[in-house]
């Protein structure tokens, strides 16, 4: 039997509400500039989490401080615009980001993440990491039951680095 260990992996698609762009586009930002991170332009910049959870108000607020409160070497997938995933783990806390950058794919919350040099082709991964992406929809999700496959691709990347 193995023991894997309890970390939660979650599905990142990175694609703002507000406004339509290709697939992809939100994880090219995120890749890019070292982030996981989830929509919503707010109306001021805030000062702090608090302060943006009350901007967002219901819903929205709960999902931002869901993804605030992700633990430290959570994983994240997230697909690019060639349907190629990228692993990652969030390494460190929210901030809102109002970059030019970030207001031109529309993601504001982010966390910094560590992803690993090369992508996963899309017939190693996990089959529910494929099937949360081709369900559609824009929302961070947890995927159950792709921890442990999820733990080897980050180990055998990180052996051959």
């Amino acid at each position: 039997m193995t023991i894997v260990p309890a970390v939660d992996v979650f599905r990142a698609p990175m694609r703002a509400r507000d406004r339509e762009l290709p697939p992809g586009a939100g994880a090219a930002f995120g890749l890019a500039h070292g982030v996981v991170g989830i929509g919503d332009a707010l109306a001021a910049v805030p000062a702090s989490l608090d302060e943006a959870v009350a901007q967002q108000g219901g819903k929205a607020g709960r999902m931002l401080e869901r993804f605030a409160s992700l633990d430290d070497g959570v994983f994240v997938w997230t697909r690019d615009a060639d349907g190629w995933f990228h692993l990652g783990r969030v390494c460190g806390p929210w901030r809102y980001d109002d970059g030019a950058a970030a207001r031109a794919v529309g993601i504001h919350h982010v966390r910094p993440a560590e992803w690993l040099d090369e992508p996963v082709a899309p017939d190693a991964v996990p089959a529910a990491v494929a099937d949360t992406f081709a369900r559609g929809g824009r929302n961070l999700q947890r995927i159950r039951g792709v921890e442990e496959r999820t733990l080897e691709l980050w180990d055998a990347a990180a052996r051959d680095a």
